[in-house]
């Protein structure tokens, strides 16, 4: 109603005493108008314009997108777009945006297709960025996150990015953690999660531990830039290795990851070996020590002289029982043979341990079995150690090896011998996991606070005990202050810490290491399918429905360690019947960085900002005349190199800022935001473009008259052919683009074309042709998803357009609610026949009509050009040098003597 009073108010004032709502008309450029509001269509899509459609549109785009959630027992096919959630900083950067728009984009497309969809969101909200800053501040990390979550989600909605925020989760809420601790506690149970002494990477900057993927080609941390130390400490791992051949293989089943897979299998390595479990014993006595130890050839187990440790291992620096026996041998540089000898738990024989000569062996591996028969360095250090062995291999005439000496085995080949014996070790569970020597398990203690509570208590009679399920979530208790150095801030929480073991009920502490952030983001994909779940992580029939992600998105630097996790937590969820399927993302779309120019002083390094540049030469100079090396890096603020996504919106507008980053590169590439390019000119002609369209069909249809096809004469109908043609190409394009490639800027540059096509009609074809008005609809309609607030205007005014001649512009709906446009059956259509063009050469003189399915077989076209009358007319006395017939086009060349 008030819609409707505002257009009165709008109109002439006599037009109202006589009783009648005026027809929408073109309005003079002097007035500033949205049609939406007033039925009054503005001529040109200028600035004022486009704020005025963008305020407009935003929240009736943002009530659509919460009124389409996802419903269960919905019919509607599903499709699951998730873009990777981002750490609360408080400040949304470029890179948000880009990753942003690309899921909200698929997430419209999806929607306009008839596809249930779930593009969720949520919080990353663990992690060092929030514990310095509350050292820094001396605030709480919890209401810093919690304030910085408002602000961002704020940023998201101002952006009108439509996200099942119903669906939201945060992974430092205890109703989140709680099942991140259920996770691990499964993980324990199977043997998965243990702890052991380890050198580990230390950062002395934020005072914690690294995971060896967090530290950089130059020895430095990936979040503070420090200089890595070493440092031998008792750590929580999980045993990822055990998973390393399954996580492999299933590669092969994920086509569309691109060049993602060949990093994820270069990461696992070549699966060729495998451990096997020993325990330590020294002078006859076990010590309770258990060692893993590698071997490239495990079918050759039973052929073991000795286990070979590296100078470095633990056991010769930590608190081992046997550390004592290992020093008084070890001789640098040397072979050194130890009183300490090993069982092996799958094949019961006892071998010695040697401190190996040796700094590195392959990979990381520290532990090795020396196996004589496979290795000649190996059959060298025994001889030379005078160490006894089996021989387990004999070599066939046919050149082939079997087993002796090998127990059941023996008489096996080495192959089937390789299958069985890491078979019965993996049933046994004393290894024979298939993995890489450079693989290593997950090291995921932190000595923080802000970080989700390992659920375990160390009682001195039991060990280490999970914390029984029915007490979780363990909460992190809130500390007065933290200082952030040496230690876990959460050894000064005494009553925490301090505990009943949940087994003997006698006194225990808890664990205070925290898990590393990588455990909660490893997850969360599940919990978004059942975000409120009180009773379990998530329901199976609800991850089942709408796993595996049908595209997720996020960045490069992600490409290896959080979809490794991910992908092995899935793979155990799957074998803990958890869920169904293993992969967890069937498509991946890896976008590039946004990057910025820099300016930095050649002789120091420092960066400028672009108010201290000289720009009047060529070659720009600092203000003080020194020179500048100009790049273009990463987004940051300390490179003045940074962009405030609010602003460039407030500058361009939200649509402007969409289409170019979908426009500037593919996904994949990196964006170098430079407004001077044509890629941003380039977006707002077309937009100004697309509203013109509107404004020459509404202009044409008020020259009089209905409109009348049959009007149309010869030259107006093959234009109207050639609209159509162009309309059908686009739709199978930019449809292809949507859902293969996700090539956006390729679809941009399609319609842009049909856009040229559209702009090119004649009056008469645009006041008279159903196909003008089908292909300006449709591309309207595929504009949509990619700039919505513009779309849903220029849709307002094309379906109020006089006398429709299409019943698409009659079904009502704003653009979004409208199912995508497909393709004519009838342009699908394969002819049964083509028009061969015929040349004689190089000059045409004529068609032969081909059968189809032979119209590539040479000899059988150029026998019916041959027998054609217009062979026989113009070929039949003449000698043929030679015939071409192109691969490409209905086309044969005939080369003559003239």
């Amino acid at each position: 109603m008030q819609a409707s009073m505002r257009r009165l108010a709008l109109c002439p004032l006599g037009v109202t005493r006589l009783g009648k709502i005026p027809s929408p008309c073109l309005l003079s450029p002097c007035i500033r108008t949205l049609f939406s509001e007033t039925g009054v269509w503005e001529k040109d899509y200028r600035t004022e314009t486009r704020r005025r459609v963008e305020e407009w549109w935003h929240p009736r785009i943002m009530a659509h997108g919460r009124k389409d959630a996802p419903e269960e027992g919905s019919n509607r096919k599903k499709f699951y777009v998730l873009s990777m959630f981002p750490y609360p900083s408080g400040r949304l950067h470029m890179g948000h945006v880009r990753v942003y728009t690309i899921s909200d984009t698929i997430g419209h497309f999806q929607r306009m297709r008839g596809h249930q969809v779930l593009n969720p969101m949520g919080w990353d909200a663990f992690g060092l960025p929030a514990e310095n800053a509350a050292i820094e501040r001396g605030l709480d990390p919890g209401e810093w996150t919690k304030s910085n979550i408002q602000s961002m989600r704020e940023q998201l909605d101002s952006l009108g990015l439509c996200f099942n925020w119903d669906r939201e989760v945060t992974t430092c809420l205890p109703d989140y953690y709680r099942w991140t601790q259920y996770l691990f506690i499964k993980l324990f149970k199977a043997g998965l999660a243990y702890q052991k002494e380890a050198v580990v990477n230390w950062d002395p900057v934020d005072q914690t531990v690294l995971a060896d993927e967090q530290v950089d080609e130059k020895g430095r941390s990936w979040r503070s830039g420090a200089l890595v130390e070493q440092k031998l400490l008792t750590q929580w791992f999980i045993k990822t290795t055990n998973y390393a051949k399954p996580l492999l293989d299933a590669l092969a089943d994920l086509p569309e990851w691109y060049g993602v897979k060949a990093m994820q299998a270069n990461w696992i390595g070549e699966c060729t070996g495998c451990y096997f479990d020993f325990k330590l014993k020294l002078n006859g006595e076990e010590t309770g020590e258990t060692l893993s130890a590698y071997s490239s050839s495990p079918e050759t187990v039973f052929g073991a002289a000795y286990l070979a440790i590296l100078p470095s291992h633990r056991l010769l620096h930590g608190s081992s029982s046997v550390r004592s026996a290992l020093e008084k041998v070890f001789q640098p540089g040397r072979d050194c043979l130890t009183e300490v000898t090993a069982r092996n738990l799958f094949t019961s024989q006892e071998v010695p341990l040697v401190i190996s000569h040796r700094e590195a062996f392959d990979g990381y591996l520290d532990t090795v079995i020396g196996i004589p028969d496979c290795s000649e360095e190996d059959l060298s250090v025994a001889r030379a150690l005078n160490l006894m062995w089996t021989t387990v291999l004999k070599s066939d005439e046919d050149g082939t090896q079997t087993l002796i000496n090998s127990n059941e085995f023996s008489g096996l080949t080495r192959q089937q011998a390789f299958e069985s014996i890491t078979q019965k070790a993996r049933e046994q569970k004393v290894g024979g996991h298939l993995t890489s020597s450079k693989l290593r398990d997950w090291l995921i203690s932190r000595q923080r606070y802000w970080g989700t509570p390992i659920p375990v208590v160390h009682c001195g009679s039991c060990g280490a005990v999970a914390v029984p399920e029915e007490e979780l979530p363990v909460v992190l208790p809130k500390l007065p202050s933290l200082k952030g150095k040496g230690a876990s801030p959460l050894d000064a929480a005494h009553d925490w810490v301090n505990c009943k073991c949940p087994r003997c009920k006698g006194p225990a502490r808890r664990e205070t290491d925290t898990m590393d952030t990588f455990v909660d983001s490893a997850w969360y994909y599940f919990r978004y399918t059942d975000p409120h779940n009180n009773h379990r992580p998530f329901e199976r029939h609800l991850a089942d429905h709408w796993l595996p992600v049908d595209v997720y998105i996020g960045g490069k630097e992600h490409a290896v360690m959080h979809l490794y996790y991910a992908r092995f937590l899935s793979h155990f969820c799957r074998d803990q019947g958890l869920v169904a399927h293993r992969e967890p993302f069937r498509k991946l779309l890896v976008q590039g960085l946004i990057k910025g120019q820099t300016f930095r002083l050649a002789d120091s390094g420092q960066y400028l900002k672009r108010e201290e540049i000289d720009f009047t030469d060529k070659e720009p100079v600092a203000l003080d005349g020194g020179c500048v090396e100009v790049t273009w890096e990463k987004m940051s603020k300390s490179k003045h190199n940074g962009l405030d996504p609010q602003e460039v919106v407030q500058q361009y507008g939200l649509d402007t800022v969409r289409l170019y980053i979908l426009y500037a590169a593919p996904p994949e590439q990196d964006i170098l935001w430079n407004v001077k390019t044509d890629a941003l000119p380039g977006v707002l002609r077309w937009q100004s473009r697309l509203w013109q369209l509107v404004t020459k069909l509404r202009g044409a249809r008020q020259l009089g008259g209905i409109p009348n096809p049959s009007v149309l004469k010869k030259k107006d109908l093959a234009e109207t052919k050639k609209i159509w043609e162009n309309k059908n190409y686009a739709i199978q394009e930019v449809t292809a683009h949507f859902t293969e490639d996700f090539l956006f800027n390729a679809a941009i540059s399609r319609l842009m074309g049909l856009t040229n096509t559209l702009s090119s009609a004649t009056v008469r074809v645009v006041q008279h042709s159903v196909e003008f008005e089908e292909a300006l609809a449709a591309l309207i309609m595929m504009t949509a998803p990619m700039a919505p607030h513009l779309a849903s205007e220029v849709w307002a005014g094309l379906c109020q357009v006089q006398n429709p001649l299409t019943p698409i512009l009659q079904q009502g709906g704003d653009v979004l609610q409208q199912s995508w446009p497909n393709v004519d059956p009838e342009y699908l259509d394969v002819p049964d026949f083509v028009e061969l063009s015929v040349l004689i050469n190089n000059k045409p003189c004529g068609t032969v009509t081909v059968p189809l399915q032979v119209s590539k077989d040479f000899e059988r076209v150029q026998r019916l050009v041959l027998e054609s009358p217009l062979g026989q007319k113009h070929l039949g006395e003449h000698n043929i040098k030679r015939a071409i017939l192109s691969p490409r086009t209905a086309l044969i060349n005939f080369l003559t003597d003239e």
